[in-house]
């Protein structure tokens, strides 16, 4: 069996792709190699995605491929917000704000009938 080497494909010049997300070769990354794209793409660092995955883990996200498309959902979600906020080049909480964030983005994620 072949292996391809990762770090030998240009990963920071390919956008999200937003159908079929669970298909896309960026979930399926070794740990280090989806933290670094995530950093590259949202301009997050280390500490900030890891308790994002822990905080949507403890919600119940436990599956890990669920787990990064939810990652990557709030990263879109907090870009989005953060354009139209400010013109700030990073992705910047507040005391608190994380997770305000995070309870903002799941509420909005919770379908309107329940």
């Amino acid at each position: 069996m072949q292996y391809e080497n990762v770090s030998s494909f240009d990963l920071s010049k390919k956008p999200v792709q937003k159908r079929s997300l669970d298909k896309s070769e960026y979930l399926h990354l070794p740990d280090l190699e989806f933290f670094l794209w995530c950093q590259r793409q949202y301009s997050v660092n280390k500490g900030v995605y890891n308790t994002i995955d822990k905080w949507f883990y403890h919600d119940g996200i436990v599956n890990i491929i669920h787990r990064r498309i939810y990652l990557l959902a709030f990263l879109e979600f907090v870009t989005e917000e953060n354009s139209k906020d400010n013109h700030h080049k990073y992705i910047r909480f507040g005391n608190g704000g994380l997770t305000k964030k995070l309870n903002q983005f799941m509420k909005e994620r919770k379908p309107k009938n329940i």
